[in-house]
C-alpha cells in the first residue's frame, strides 16, 4: 500500500477556493489551487475522507503522473514509467478516457489507446503475466488529460460525480447541482441557529444542503464510491472514515429551515428528497408565492436560485418577482439575502446594489451571486420562536 498519494479534487469554475478551504478543513496541508482543481498530498485514508466530506468538489482523482508529452512515443514511455501496479490489481478493469486542449497530441482516441497499451505492458511485467489481462476485477477509470502539451494521468476514485448524494428521487426542469447548492450556503455566514429560507426552492436542493451542513452530516454518507473496491485501500480505512462521519454528525442540532415554491408538485418532490436524505421533518416545506413571504424573526438568511427569465414570455414575470423581493426585504434589514441569477439587471430590479458579487457558473450558464449582508442588531434572538411567514 502506498504511504502517500497525491489527490486532485476537481471543481466547477469559481468554486476552487471553496473546495480548497474544505480540503484544508479536513486537515490536509500543501494544498495547491489551480483552475478547475485543488491538488493535495495525503495518506491513503484521504481517499475515503475526501469523497465523504467534500461538499463542493465534483470528483476526487488519484494523480498517478504529470509530465510533458509532445510525441506518441514520449506519451507511451512516460506512462509506462509510472507505478500503475501500486494501484491497479492484476485483474483490475481500467478503461481509459481522455481529453486534449491546445496540445500537439490532439487525437484523443490515439492518446487513450497509447496510454492503455503502456499500462497493460507495465502491469504484465510487474504482475508476471505473459498472456492478456483479464480485467474482471475492481473498476479503475483512468484519464489522460492533455493541456498545452502537459499530460495529467489520473484514476477516478469517486465513481459517480460527488453531486450525486443519493437523496434525489425527483427534480424540477432545471435542477441545481448539489455541489453548487452547498457552495451557495457555504459562501454565506449562516449558522445553524439562525433562520434559513429559500422562497424558490424547486426540488429543495439548497434547503437540503443547508440542513446537511447545519447538522454536520457528511454529504457522501448515503452513497457508494468506486474506490471502496480497490485492493490497496484496506477495508478498515473505509470503515474508519464512515465511523468518523457518523460520530461527527450532530443529529440533535435544531434547525429553522423553510423551503417554499409556488408549484405544489415541486414541494412534494422536495419533501421526498429530504426524507431520502434522512432529514425527516427537519425542513418545513410550504406551497406559496414569494410575495407572501413575511419573516417574523430577525437575522435570517434568504438563499435562493430563482428563475432567470431566459425563457420566452417569462422575463417580465421574473423581473416583477425580483422587484417584489427587493420591496419585501427592505422591511427586514437584519436579513441577509443571497441570490444566484444570470439576469444582469438584477440589482436595479431589486432596488439596491449588492454588498458583494461573485461570478459562478450554473452548469454552462454564467451567473452572478448577489450578496446583501443584513444589518446586525446588538442582541440576537436565538430562541426560534415565531419563525415563519
Amino acid at each position: 500500500m502506498p504511504k502517500k498519494v497525491t489527490l486532485i479534487a476537481t471543481a466547477a469554475m469559481g468554486l476552487e477556493s471553496i473546495v480548497g478551504n474544505e480540503v484544508k478543513a479536513l486537515g490536509y496541508e500543501n494544498v495547491t489551487i489551480e483552475n478547475g482543481r485543488v491538488i493535495f498530498e495525503a495518506d491513503v485514508s484521504a481517499i475515503p475522507r475526501a469523497n465523504l466530506w467534500l461538499r463542493t468538489a465534483d470528483r476526487v482523482k488519484l494523480l498517478v503522473g504529470r509530465f510533458k508529452a509532445t510525441t506518441f512515443d514520449e506519451l507511451f514511455e512516460r506512462t509506462k514509467e509510472l507505478p500503475w501496479e501500486a494501484f491497479i490489481e492484476e485483474d483490475g478493469e481500467f478503461p481509459v478516457v481522455g481529453k486534449s486542449v491546445k496540445s500537439k497530441l490532439y487525437s484523443v482516441p490515439d492518446c487513450q489507446s497509447i496510454v492503455k497499451k503502456a499500462i497493460v505492458e507495465k502491469l504484465k511485467v510487474k504482475h508476471g503475466i505473459t498472456t492478456w489481462l483479464k480485467e474482471t476485477g475492481s473498476f479503475y477509470r483512468v484519464e489522460v488529460a492533455l493541456h498545452k502539451d502537459e499530460a495529467l494521468l489520473t484514476i477516478d476514485t469517486s465513481g459517480s460525480g460527488l453531486h450525486k448524494r443519493g437523496y434525489r428521487v425527483g427534480q424540477g426542469e432545471a435542477p441545481l447541482k448539489e455541489t453548487l447548492a452547498a457552495a451557495l450556503v457555504q459562501i454565506t455566514n449562516w449558522t445553524p441557529d439562525q433562520p434559513f429560507v429559500d422562497p424558490f426552492c424547486g426540488s429543495g436542493t439548497i434547503a437540503i444542503e443547508a440542513a446537511l451542513i447545519g447538522q454536520n452530516i457528511a454529504p457522501g454518507f448515503n452513497r457508494e464510491f468506486a474506490s471502496e473496491e480497490w485492493g490497496f485501500i484496506p477495508p478498515k480505512v473505509w470503515d474508519d472514515a464512515f465511523q468518523e462521519a457518523e460520530d461527527a454528525a450532530n443529529y440533535d442540532q435544531p434547525l429553522q429551515i423553510i423551503g417554499s415554491d409556488l408549484d405544489p408538485t415541486l414541494i412534494e418532490i422536495a419533501q421526498k428528497n429530504a426524507m431520502e436524505a434522512g432529514l425527516g421533518d427537519l425542513i418545513t416545506w410550504k406551497q406559496m408565492q414569494m410575495s407572501d413571504f413575511k419573516p417574523k424573526q430577525e437575522n435570517g438568511y434568504l438563499v435562493s436560485n430563482p428563475p432567470y427569465g431566459e425563457r420566452m414570455g417569462e422575463r417580465e414575470e421574473v423581473e416583477q418577482m425580483y422587484h417584489d423581493l427587493g420591496t419585501i426585504m427592505r422591511d427586514h434589514p437584519s436579513w441577509s439575502v443571497y441570490i444566484l441569477t444570470s439576469h444582469e439587471g438584477f440589482e436595479k430590479l431589486y432596488g439596491k446594489p449588492a454588498t458583494k458579487k461573485r461570478k459562478l457558473f450554473n452548469g454552462f450558464i454564467k451567473t452572478d451571486y448577489y450578496q446583501y449582508f443584513g444589518r446586525r442588531p446588538k442582541s440576537i434572538s436565538k430562541n426560534g420562536k415565531g419563525f415563519g411567514f
